[in-house]
């Protein structure tokens, strides 16, 4: 099966859970099982190659430009890191099935849980640090749904906030850390960028990109100082915290640190920075563990202890290290999640996680007893379990380091050794109690049998070690280092310095924990930071901070925003203009006529006009038209007679559009601005118009040598898009893909609009239309006869003139836009003759479905030319000769700019349609015939008149 799908597998499967949660919870579970069984394997079918020492690598080119491409790679390490979250992942299904109540919403959960699943599977198996980013951001993203499943508990919400805001910062610093070292090695290919250690470690860049790189890293996997964040998930459903704390979320950070070890390792920095670090977490979180009365907590604080075990090992640079990294990477998965598994039975049975409320549950529970005791001996290191191993090989590491890295790592040995041991002892021995809060037993088979899997693997893996995992251990370590690696893997390896600093720790762990309830209350008097809250002054701080500075510069002002605004833009425009080499411009100015002449001095006084009746706002609506107006000669007058149709149909449609809205803006003229204020903004516009000028100016008398993109355009027009018209070759061709997001952000805007006037007219808006007055007295023939019978005989003909724009587009001055907006004018002319409501009674078109329509259309105009092998949107044209007529130019553009023609009547209809509304709330009459007058109304007051 080809990587790529084996990564989007889960994210596939992500829309299952959802819908098939409607037959029931056995389906749902089944078919979250089967897709994440499927992905499994496919994953194995590689797996005999990649023992073999082959590295499998599969991707496609998506923007080379800035080197984001989507590239998988399959080594020793990205095998291990995938079967672990898709093989924990497959327990964890079974065990949640049965452990969430019927009140969980399990078809939620399950589309989250396979979500989190695709996003780590795609960092392990990313070849590309751009698109491993990508995943990364999107495990901080979907660890917060599943953390903050709970939604109803207030620290499973803030647990889910903190490490998204942990997480997430630390991805921000991780994304520069991996640009710095994309740049240094010259590609942003893993296997490319794993080439050059040297290059890498030699750079000045190193330890920038070393630090914001360990920044994600540490972040991710909980390492001091960001430690904090992880006991705080624990408020999540035991089946995500034992997912995320034994195979995932807390991984990545490792996963990261072993995937770039053979270049960022072997230097001071690397050393001191990650081996400090990880030394420091695994004796800090093993104290706290010792400490913690609440399972899950001591059970979270024991992974942020062996993770900074895992991070010690990697950080100490040596093969050694390194291998012991990988082997206790895997027993931990083993009994870490079996250990939060059995937490979770307990809790669910015995409805307390309390330790102090435990006690005696090994003669109730025999079952979970067994397997949390053998997961536990694992945790603390004791001979015939899998965690022995691996702590014996890290013991070694940091004896051979030197003797201060031995004495704490023996330290933290001896309280890892206790807190497993009070995890026992204090929750499955003793005498049996009287006042659980709930009468414990073992559950079903469902819920025990995940946990006693990975029991089953603690034991058979700490006894033969080398026979089930050594090979694979090898292969994964010689992928973190870059060399050939085989390692002797067995149960005694003689007397030597790492067994004599095991046996003290467990003997000293044995007596620490016989202390431990004499040492608690000290413990908890203690002064001493709380990481937690000081996380919570400084967010509370930075939220604060950032009110006030935007409360100081967002007062609502549009004019102070704009005129901000503006001022920088100027800035940077002098800025630019004084510190480069400016030359007159070589081309002379064409000869000012008559024509431009008149054109110029209309437009300067409408614009005038503008300022000086602005309060009137009918007339300053006018006068802006005329602007419009003048816009559009233009265009005609310099041979655009594309942009003139636009500019002029869009005129009337907006002119409209704002009568309509102003009608019911207050009537009150606003306060005015100080005479200081004026001069100011007068001064700003006058100077930042006078700059658009000026660039115009030298853009204009400048002689373009170099071939434009406009010759590119016009030489290809026929050729490349089938059309004479290089216009609407470039909005339905060249650049069909700009047009597409500009049609879909105007039918957003419809859509906007008539949200709006949903909400005013339900809100308190609606209460002071009832109290709407005309500015002025209306006519009682609002709508008159001549008006009526004028539009009827215009509606027909428009929509031909607008069906002839549009066909005509491709090679004459027309298309799709533009025949819309025709076509609108002559609906909104009808809806101006007679009425809103007496019109759209008899033109029922769901406006919606229109603007629907059309994006629909411009889509899969696209999309049929890719499933045809060529670009998106790339257009294709011929001539078809149908007797009698002439030739008729087909193009498939025709399609695309029907979405377009779609897309704007139905935003502008809409638009009007929403608007109208809220005249007939204000209590406009109602006309029931096209005209005011009802002639059978008159008709019936004759006779009675007679009568």
């Amino acid at each position: 099966m080809s990587l790529a799908l084996i990564a989007a597998l889960p994210f596939l499967g992500a829309l299952l859970p959802g819908l098939m949660i409607r037959a029931g919870r056995n389906t749902c579970a089944s078919v979250t099982f089967s897709v994440t069984a499927l992905a499994l394997i496919g994953l194995l079918l590689n797996a005999p190659a990649v023992m073999r020492g082959e590295v499998i690598t599969q991707g496609w080119d998506w923007l080379p430009v800035i080197g984001l491409n989507v590239t998988f790679m399959l080594d020793g390490l990205g095998l291990l890191f995938a079967t672990m979250i898709l093989g924990i992942g497959l327990l964890i299904i079974v065990y949640a099935r049965f452990y969430l109540s019927k009140d969980d919403p399990m078809g939620n959960f399950f589309t989250y849980l396979l979500l989190f699943q695709g996003a780590m599977v795609g960092i392990v198996l990313s070849d590309n640090i751009l698109l491993l980013l990508v995943f990364w951001e999107l495990t901080s993203l979907s660890s917060f749904l599943l953390i903050g499943f709970w939604k109803h508990l207030p620290e499973g919400r803030q647990g889910a906030r903190m490490a998204l805001a942990v997480t997430g910062l630390g991805g921000l610093a991780m994304i520069g850390g991996m640009l710095i070292l994309g740049q240094i090695a010259g590609s942003y290919n893993i296997h490319e960028i794993l080439q050059q250690g040297d290059a890498i470690r030699s750079s000045e860049y190193y330890l920038p990109a070393l630090i914001l790189i360990l920044l994600g890293a540490f972040t991710k996997s909980a390492q001091f100082p960001f430690h904090f964040w992880l006991p705080h998930a624990m408020a999540a459903p035991t089946p995500v915290s034992a997912y995320l704390h034994s195979a995932t979320m807390v991984k990545a950070g490792l996963f990261l640190m072993a995937r770039l070890w053979p270049v960022l390792s072997g230097t001071p920095e690397w050393f001191w920075l990650v081996a400090g670090a990880g030394l420091i977490t695994m004796v800090l979180g093993a104290v706290i563990a010792l400490f913690k009365d609440d399972l899950k907590a001591l059970l979270a604080f024991s992974t942020v202890s062996h993770l900074g075990l895992i991070t010690l090992l990697l950080g100490l640079g040596t093969e050694y290290a390194a291998t012991a990294a990988v082997f206790h990477i895997i027993n931990h998965a083993t009994f870490k999640a079996a250990l939060f598994m059995t937490a979770g039975i307990v809790d669910h049975e015995a409805h307390t996680r309390n330790i102090r409320l435990l006690g005696g549950l090994r003669k109730l529970m025999p079952v979970t007893f067994t397997i949390g005791t053998i997961a536990a001996l694992s945790m603390a290191g004791i001979p015939f379990f899998n965690g022995f191993l691996s702590k014996e090989m890290m013991l070694e590491a940091a004896h051979d380091t030197g003797t201060w890295f031995a004495v704490i790592a023996t330290i933290g040995a001896i309280f890892s050794v206790a807190y497993s041991l009070r995890f026992i002892f204090h929750t499955f021995l003793g005498p049996v109690r009287n006042d659980y809060p709930h009468h414990p037993h073992d559950p079903g088979f469902g819920m025990w049998v995940s946990p006693a899997i990975l029991a089953v693997l603690v034991l058979v893996i700490g006894i033969f070690p080398a026979q089930t995992v050594g090979s694979f251990v090898d292969v994964v370590a010689s992928a973190v280092t870059g060399e050939t690696v085989h390692m002797h893997l067995a149960l005694w390896h003689g007397v030597t310095p790492a067994l004599i600093m095991s046996g003290i720790a467990v003997a000293v762990g044995i007596v620490l924990l016989a202390f431990q309830r004499g040492l608690a209350p000290f413990w908890d008097n203690a002064p001493r930071p709380e990481a937690k809250s000081i996380f919570d002054a400084i967010v509370e701080s930075a939220a604060r901070g950032a009110d006030e500075l935007t409360l100081a510069l967002h007062d609502g002002a549009i004019s102070r925003y704009l005129g901000i605004f503006t001022v920088v833009v100027v800035a940077y425009g002098a800025w630019a203009f004084w510190g480069g080499s400016f030359t007159p411009g070589t081309r002379a100015m064409l000869p000012v006529g008559p024509v431009e002449l008149i054109f110029f001095v209309l437009i300067m006084v409408a614009s005038i006009g503008v300022v000086a009746v602005h309060r009137m706002r009918f007339v300053s609506l006018i006068v802006i038209s005329i602007c419009g107006l003048v816009v559009s000669m233009t265009f005609v007058r310099f041979s655009a007679p594309d942009l003139a149709l636009t500019q002029l149909t869009v005129e009337v449609v907006t002119v409209i559009l704002l009568l309509l809205a102003l009608n019911y803006l207050p009537k009150e003229t606003p306060r005015e601005s100080s005479p200081a204020r004026r001069i100011r903004d007068g001064v700003i516009a006058l100077v930042a118009g006078g700059g658009v000028g000026a660039l115009a100016y030298a853009i204009l008398t400048r002689d373009m040598s170099l071939p434009t993109i406009a010759d590119y355009h016009v030489a290809n027009s026929y050729i490349g898009g089938g059309g004479n018209n290089v216009v609407n070759v470039i909005l339905v061709d060249f650049r069909g893909f700009d047009t597409m997001g500009e049609i879909t952000v105007l039918g957003i805007g419809a859509l906007v609009i008539y949200a709006l006037v949903e909400v005013i007219l339900v809100g308190p808006a609606s209460r002071r239309l009832m109290n709407w007055v005309p500015d002025m007295a209306q006519a009682r023939d609002r709508h008159p006869l001549m008006m009526v019978v004028a539009t009827r005989v215009a509606l027909p003909i428009s929509l031909v003139v607008g069906i002839y724009i549009f066909l005509r587009g491709h090679n004459e001055p027309g298309g799709g836009f533009i025949a819309g907006l025709v076509v609108a004018i002559a609906l909104l002319m009808q809806y101006m003759a007679s009425g809103f409501a007496w019109t759209q009674e008899r033109q029922k078109v769901a406006y919606h479905g229109v603007i629907a329509t059309g994006v629909l259309i411009a889509v899969v105009t696209g999309l049929v030319s890719m499933v045809l092998g060529w670009n998106f949107l790339t257009s294709s044209s011929v001539y078809v000769e149908i007797w009698p007529l002439d030739k008729i130019h087909l193009a498939s553009a025709a399609a695309f700019d029907l979405g377009v023609f779609l897309t704007v009547v139905g935003a502008v209809m809409l638009a009007l349609a929403s608007l109208s509304r809220i005249g007939v709330r204000a209590g406009e009459g109602v006309n029931l015939t096209p005209m005011d007058i009802d002639p059978r109304a008159n008709l019936v007051a004759k006779i009675e008149e007679a009568r």
